[in-house]
This record gives structure tokens, sequence and C-alpha cells, in this order.
């Protein structure tokens, strides 16, 4: 026996974005912690965020408010005890983030930090760093991750699958830690742990256009569903209206906040679009303004839209908008002259594995936090920067159950079994069937749904997971592999929670049933319903 492949912590964080490093280092002073990231620590989605973080800050704003914003935006599906929550301990996620030394946007107001207004706020209530929030909180966090004794990091490992009691044998069903692959060394690794936490971010890569970066696998989700925890919402994709479209640029976001600073949408031409679809126009929730983009590209049989802020001078959208200027003028575009071509493209899931308040799933000693889980903030859309909020505010909230919990002692944990498999002959099943996946989700399961798209969406998916499930069980297991598995399992949860769905409702629009019922429900999959 390898001692190396059987290791043991006080709690195991798989994923490395805001939530899962802000987890980790509110448990550090007193608990042994692994944090697990497919790449390395500066990877994940939370690190691409420009926009920034909504929290009542200013006194001309309030909590309810921020309530209402949120109720509006998830199109009545917004659980209120789980969006107050949020929303109450937003300033209270605000200070520790400051406290760690976030370098946030600072004006002269008596707050002391820039606020900026993005789509569907009726307030200005994000605190951001310029247009790279997301980079500025993820590198603070990630060097005193880096630094903190009781944090081993363990990069370029992916979680192949959580251990529970249940498929050991032993009683009392609880999570006993993972199983993770060490891709640079190629073996498998037992990471026993009292509590383990997925923070592994969302699904983007479902689709062929998304906003996410390459490790949006829908890992957690997967994984927790594998392990008996229900999942819902899933079919709530939220589609941002303005990634930046060229040959290569590859899932850069234009950010929701030159919407908010005054940002046009216009056709080739140069005309205006949105006043006829939404009163709110440009400022129209994500979900609406996506649709809308998407009809009039139909419409007029278009690449893409336009994004306009020549009306802004120079000065303004370098000092607000630096990292979006800088990137645009790499590819050719001076946004100071220029319209921003852009399209919609798969941005964030509103729904996940199923947690309550202390951010506990349906298993004993499993944790979620994150893009990954269903809280009922989102509710049928999200509201724009409340993601990075819902972080923080779980992240704490995780933390305080974890601690005032026992360290339970673990049983003997077998290692991963290798025996009966083989090296595989040949990648090119895994990368044709990633390709199909993604492709059949964007034309069949994307922005506008029927009930015909899903039926033939739902055949190929039964189709990709036979062959897989075949595969996985005959080679040894990669990175790539792990990945598709965890995709094709993930986008079955979305085809189905979409059918059951007989209504359009925020993010979710189908020809079929184009009424929104008068009752709001939760889609909730329960193991092993599909």
């Amino acid at each position: 026996m390898n001692p190396a492949a059987v290791q043991h912590f006080d709690v195991l964080i798989i994923g490395s974005g805001l939530a899962g490093q802000s987890l980790a280092l509110r448990l550090a002073d007193t608990r042994r912690v692994a944090l697990v990231t497919k790449k390395t620590l500066a990877d994940s989605a939370s690190a691409w965020a420009q926009g920034g973080i909504a929290a009542v800050l200013d006194p001309a704003d309030s909590v309810e408010a921020h309530v209402n914003d949120t109720f509006t935006a998830g199109a009545g599906l917004c659980d209120p005890d789980a969006t107050r929550f949020v929303v109450e301990h937003g300033r209270e996620a605000i200070e520790w983030l400051i406290e760690r030394g976030v370098p946030f946007t600072a004006d002269n107001t008596p707050l002391g930090f820039h606020l900026t207004r993005e789509g569907g706020h009726g307030q200005r209530r994000i605190i951001h760093a310029a247009d790279a929030t997301g980079t500025a909180v993820q590198q603070t966090l990630t060097e005193q991750v880096k630094n903190h004794p009781n944090i081993t990091v363990l990069e370029r490992h992916i979680a192949v699958d959580l251990i529970t009691a249940a498929k050991l044998g032993l009683p009392r069903n609880r999570c006993l830690g993972a199983y993770v692959l060490d891709i640079v060394h190629d073996r498998v690794l037992t990471l026993g742990a009292s509590h383990t936490a997925l923070a592994t971010g969302g699904a983007g890569k479902v689709y062929v256009y998304t906003t996410n970066p390459d490790t949006a696998t829908g890992d957690g989700v997967a994984m927790a569903w594998r392990a008996g925890c229900r999942v819902a919402n899933m079919e709530f994709i939220q589609f941002h209206p303005t990634c930046l479209y060229h040959p290569h640029a590859k899932s850069f976001l234009i950010s929701e906040a030159l919407r908010g600073e005054g940002g046009l949408l216009r056709l080739p031409d140069g005309t205006r679009f949105m006043p006829n679809h939404d009163s709110r126009a440009e400022l129209a929730p994500r979900d609406i303004v996506a649709r809308a983009i998407d009809f009039e590209m139909k419409r007029h049989g278009l690449d893409c839209v336009f994004l306009d802020m020549t009306h802004k001078s120079p000065e303004f959208l370098k000092e607000h908008f630096p990292t979006i200027l800088a990137r645009c003028l790499e590819l050719g575009i001076d946004i100071t002259r220029e319209p921003i071509p852009v399209v919609p493209a798969a941005h964030y899931a509103c729904g996940g594995v199923v947690t309550d308040l202390a951010a506990r799933t349906d298993l004993t000693g499993l944790y979620a936090i994150g893009e990954t889980t269903f809280t009922g903030l989102h509710g049928a859309n999200r509201l724009a920067s409340n993601s990075l909020l819902e972080c923080v505010v779980f992240s704490a909230s995780a933390a305080k159950d974890i601690l005032a919990a026992p360290v339970e002692p673990l049983p003997h944990l077998p290692q991963w079994d290798e025996s009966r498999v083989r090296d595989a002959d040949e990648e090119i099943v895994i990368s044709h069937n990633w390709a199909e996946l993604r492709r059949f989700m964007w034309d069949y399961v994307g922005i506008v749904r029927t009930n015909k798209r899903l039926e033939r969406a739902l055949h190929r998916i039964h189709l990709l997971q036979k062959e897989i499930d075949e595969y996985y069980a005959n080679y040894r297991v990669g990175n790539d592999l792990i990945e598709l598995r965890n995709l094709v399992l993930t986008a079955h949860l979305i085809v189905k929670s979409a059918q059951r769905r007989h209504e359009s409702r925020g993010l979710h629009f189908s020809r079929d049933y184009p009424e929104t019922l008068p009752r709001a429900l939760e889609t909730v999959l329960h193991p092993p319903e599909i």
C-alpha cells in the first residue's frame, strides 16, 4: 500500500474560486484544510468576474430594495429566507474582503468606495475594483491561501468522485472525502475528510459559447448527484447578453457595467433595438436582453450586434473599464471610437445542488457553496453581481457550521482500484463526444427551447452516456474523461429539468409554453430519477 496515496484532512475543499478560497481562509486557523483545484489557484470563474459585488452599502439604499430587485429578477422563484439571509449579510461579507485587503475602487464619498449600477438594480450598490473585480479579489486571497501553514493546496488535481459510507457498505451514510486524480503524476489519491465542501463553479462548458473558463464542467453537481443529493432549477441557465464576438477572443465577457454606465445596443446600421423589447431598454435584466439580441440576430441574419460606448470620453472608459479597453485594442477594436461586437453566451447556472442556509447538502458531512449550488437566492434569473456575494456569505455560514461540529474519526478508506482497467487506446472518442455534446446543447437547449428540441437533446445524451459509461468502466481515468462524464450528466439534469417546466419563466423560455403559470414552483430532481 502506498501511504502517500491516502491522506487525511479535517476539511477537504474541491474548487479554488472565491467560494473555496474564502471558506479555506475562514477555517484554516483551527482546521487542517486541503484545497483541490483542477489547474492553478488563479484559474476560476471568480477571477473572470468583471462587474463587482452587490451589497447594501450606501445609506440611500436598503435591504428591502436589494431584496425586491432580486425578487424581480428572479421571476417569482427566489426563496424569501435565502434572499434575505444573503442580502442582510452583504455588508459583513464586503467588510471581510476589505479586511483581507481587496483593493476596491475608492472615491471621495463618505463610504470611501465607488459604487456602480448594473441591469436590474434600482440603486448603485455594486462595489468593484475597476472592471476586474474578480481578479483583484482572487489575487488577494490566493496569496493568503498559499502562505497559510494549515492549507495544503493541490493544484492540477481533479476530483473523480466523492467517497461515501454507503459506497463502502458502512452504516450511517455520510461523506468521507473524495478520490482525486493527480493530473501531473497520473495517479488517483484517496483524500479523507471529516467535512467536504464542493466549490467547483458552474457548467458553462456544456455549451459551445460561454463566458466561463475551461474548468466549468459541472463537476460538483455531477458528483453530488451520484452521491445521492437532490439538485434543483437546472433549467435556468443564464446567457450573458454581451460576450465579445471575435475569432481570436475566447470567452471574453463584456461587463454588464457598461450598460449600467450608459452603453447602448445597436444593429449594424446604428439603430437601437432594446426600447422595442422592454421599457427598461439596456438596463433590463439579462434574460430579457439576451432574448432580444437573439431575436434581432435571427430576424436580420446577423452574426452579432454592437454595444456602443463612444458617447463616453476616453478618460472615463480608461478609468472605469481599463481591462475591456485594453483587450479590445489588442484585437483592433477601439471602444472609444467604435462599438463592440457582442453575442450572448452561456454565463451562469442558477440551479444546482440543494443546500440550506448553512450550505449543507442532503449528505451528512458534505457542503456546497457558490455556483454549483441551489440556495434559492437566484430564482429563475440571477440578479447581476449577486453571485460573488453568495460565495462570501455562504462560505461564512458553512465555516460556522463546520467549526461547531466535531472532527469525526474516519474509517479505513480503500485506495482507488485500477486493477481491471487499461490505458485508453484512442482519445478521439472523448474529443468527438465533447464537441457533439456542446453543439447539440447549444442548438437544442439554448436561449429559446421547444419540446422537440429537448427530446432530440435527450436522445443524444442517452447515446453519449452509454458510450462514456462503457469507456469509464474499461479505461484508466484522465482529466478529459472525468470532465466529459460530469458534463454529460449535468446536461442530462438540465434537459430533464427543462422538460418538467411547462411554462416560460425567467431564463427558461419555451415556444410550446410561452405563458407564465400563476404559481411559481421549483424543479427539484431526486436521485435516481433520471
